[in-house]
Parts: C-alpha cells; structure tokens; sequence
C-alpha cells in the first residue's frame, strides 16, 4: 500500500509527523496532492491543548491538522465528470461529510495528500488558474473568513470603519473593505510591523493604539459625533474585532457614536467585562460573524485576481521537510504572522 506523512497534534505544543496510508479515491471522490496549507490559529490552539477530547474519561486522541489546503488533483472516481488529473484546486473544508478537515473530522489538510470526499465544484472543491501561486491559493479559506465578516457588516463606500488587529484576518478584512469601495479604513494594531502591512494593502490609516490617544485620531479621521446622550464620540461607523482581545472591544464600546456598529470576527481568547450602558447609551449594534456560510469560493476569483496584494499577508513560507519549525514559528507569539508550508513540485 503506498503511504504518505501526515501532521497530527502531539504532545503539548508540539505536533507529530507519521506515516499512514494514502486514501484511495471513491467513485465520487478525489485525490489531492497538497501543494500548500496555511497553519491558522485554530491549528495552534489544537497543537497547546494537545488534542481534542473525543471520548468519555477526558481521554484525548491525536487529531490530524489542517484546514487551508491547495494542492493538485492526481486521481479523481470513476463517478467524477467535472474534475480531472491535473487541476489545481482549493478545497472546502467544512464539505467533508467525514467532519470539518483538520478541525476535528478524520481528515487533515497538512498531509501530503487529501482525500476530497463527494467532489464537486463548487461545493467541496473549486478550480483555480495557472497563475494563482498555491502558497497564495491556500489563503482561500481565511479570506473567506474575511470575506464574510464584512459581509456581515454591510458597509457601504459612505461607511468610515476601524479594524482592531493587523493579523491575517484584519488584514483580508481590510483589502475586501477597500475592494468593495469603502472610503475610509483605518486599522488598529500596536505592531510596527504589522501596521505597515496594512498601509501596504490598503488601509487609508493606521493607529499604534500603545502610543496614540484611540478616541482623539478616530476623530481626527472620522470627524466629530455623538451617542444617544449627546457625549461627543468619533464619526465612526463600524468596528471590526479581528483582535480577539478585550482591550480593542472595551475600546470599541467606549468610542461608538450613537447607531454605530461593532463586527466581531475574532475568537475571544478570554471573557471581559462588557460595559453595556455604554453600548446602550450608542445603541451600538452587536453583530457576530462566523466562518463562511457563502463565501467559500465566492473568494477565489478575486484572490486570483488580486494576488499580488494577498501575498503580502504571508510572512513565512516554511517547507513540509520542516513542518515542525513552521508550528514553532507558528505558536511564538510575535514571531511570524502568517505561516503557509510548502511542498515539493510533484515528481
């Protein structure tokens, strides 16, 4: 039986790189040699908890990981008429009738092969083109993350919008609020570096909250308004938290004028204290966007499209020969902000 290496949650933060058998395409199934895989932070979380807790008794079996895969089909079902031997794809991870890839379901994406269960275009594949590089490509699934955060928060080209965090998911935040045309976008992080990466993408400014008075630009920016009670507050409209952190909520809460909107996209690390009479005295708008209903593939010929300015999201490329550095990368906070691995051309 041929075999191939696959990356599983190990020990506490650390991952494991095994031998298992390469899946033998169904009927209606495909065969995917994996090309590129971006490592998200949901694959971190599973890597410092060890695993996930599948059975009764806290017993915890490893998981495979991976869930931003782009590769190259090499076998497809007899049962299979839209695909065929060479097509470049990004896959759907939440397609997989096994359980979402590489977040708790049997298969992951950072393997050196993917089994695409039920393939079909369009619902748990999608072709890209020649010139899509397949680093760029595997950014396919957190642009769809993106993407539907700002669908989410129906911003209009009238709309003036901060984005709290210059991580991936801000940053695709951002490009797709410029690509839709609105005016003014200013990103929020207390990183140089990563400030600067959202300049490069499109943000209209960037705020190092660590070292400015937040409320004070906001209004320089955005212009002078108020909330329900009158108290001056900035002209801004919508609030995105692609930061995850109570600070840039709290933050959110304490600048809204009255009817303005806040978006949250990002996995809150930890509970805060909300202040709701500050939200009720802005009839601030809570509004929370989770993965991608849609937006899967309504991304991938935009991403094609804009590639160029998608790239500048990855900060390493890592091969698969050293997948364990790239999670060690991964898991060192400030150490890398978007780690994709890569692999060899097919022989």
């Amino acid at each position: 039986m041929p075999t191939m290496k696959s990356v599983l949650t190990g020990a506490r933060n650390e991952v494991e790189v095994v031998e298992v058998e390469r899946p033998a395409p169904g009927p209606r199934d495909a065969l995917v040699r994996i090309r590129a895989c971006g490592i998200c932070g949901t694959d971190t979380f599973f890597v410092r908890t060890g695993g996930t807790p599948y059975h009764p008794g806290g017993s915890v079996v490893p998981l495979p990981l991976g869930h931003e895969p782009a590769g190259e089909i090499v076998e497809v079902g007899s049962a299979v008429t839209d695909l065929k031997v060479g097509d470049r794809v990004v896959v759907n991870p939440q397609g997989a009738p096994s359980g979402i890839i590489g977040c708790g379901g049997d298969l992951g994406g950072m393997n050196e092969y993917l089994l695409v269960e039920n393939a079909v275009p369009g619902e748990s594949v999608a072709v890209i083109p020649d010139g899509l590089p397949f680093d760029v490509a595997a950014l396919n699934e957190p642009m769809a993350v993106a993407r539907h955060c700002v669908n989410r928060s129906g911003a209009k080209p009238t709309d003036r919008v901060v984005v709290f965090g210059a991580g991936p998911i801000g940053l695709g935040v951002t490009i797709w609020l410029k690509l839709r045309g609105v005016g003014h976008v200013v990103v929020v992080d207390v990183l140089p570096e990563r400030l600067e990466t959202a300049s490069a993408v499109g943000a209209d400014a960037v705020v190092d909250s660590g070292a400015e008075d937040l409320a004070a630009r906001l209004t320089a920016l955005h212009g002078q308004g108020a909330n329900a009670l009158g108290q001056p507050r900035p002209g801004t409209d919508i609030y995105i938290d692609a930061a995850g952190a109570p600070a840039a909520f709290n933050a959110a809460v304490d600048s809204a004028k009255w009817g303005a909107r806040l978006v949250m996209v990002a996995v809150q690390k930890k509970g805060a204290d909300i202040d709701l009479g500050g939200m009720l005295r802005s009839e601030l708008t809570l509004i929370a966007s989770q993965g991608y209903p849609t937006e899967i593939f309504e991304v991938t010929a935009e991403l094609a499209e804009h590639r160029e300015r998608f790239a500048r999201l990855i900060s390493h490329r890592v091969p698969f020969s050293e997948v364990k550095r790239a999670f060690e990368l991964a898991l060192t906070p400030g150490a890398a902000e978007k780690v994709v691995v890569t692999y060899d051309d097919p022989a």
